[in-house]
């Protein structure tokens, strides 16, 4: 049975849920505050003895039609992980460097960027302050406070297996 890793803005914490089919089209309510405002994430990956990729427990996005998920092609998870060694040892004070490891995440997933974003984004890789773009953009790279569909910092993640 699949286990997928939903996100609630509101308590700004992620959770995971095992379901029974393996394309699951419903969106949980979340077990702490009962919103149904919940948003699949990219699920972090684990890996098992002898060093091979364990797989993503990430699933179909609601409603993203039939055929296979794209993060559960094995050469996806590979450039995911590739790209997060590479984020590592990223210069933190280089926008340049965190626009191309947005913008790379982005062909990597096959999620787009929206407008505001993909703004954001070529802002970043031309060496524009963040700070100054999220002053002209808004809430663009969701710094907001929990609760105002934004994030104020990492979310916590649930130790409980939800069934749904």
């Amino acid at each position: 049975m699949p286990i997928y890793e939903y996100l609630c803005p509101t308590c700004n914490r992620v959770f995971s849920f095992m379901t029974h089919t393996v394309h699951e089209t419903r969106l949980p309510a979340c077990p702490k505050c009962g919103s149904a405002d919940m948003r699949k994430q990219v699920s972090r990956f684990a890996f098992v003895r002898g060093g091979a990729p364990a797989r993503g427990g990430a699933g179909p996005e609601p409603g993203a039609g039939d055929g296979p998920d794209p993060l559960d092609d094995p050469r996806v998870e590979r450039e995911m992980m590739r790209l997060m060694s590479q984020a590592e040892h990223m210069d933190e004070d280089d926008p340049r460097q965190l626009g191309h490891l947005m913008r790379r995440m982005s062909e990597i997933t096959g999620e787009p960027l929206d407008g505001e974003m993909e703004e954001a984004v070529r802002r970043l890789e031309a060496g524009e302050d963040p700070e100054k773009v999220e002053a002209d953009l808004g809430d663009v790279f969701g710094d907001g406070e929990p609760g105002d569909g934004g994030f104020g910092g990492p979310p916590s993640y649930d130790d409980g297996l939800y069934s749904f």
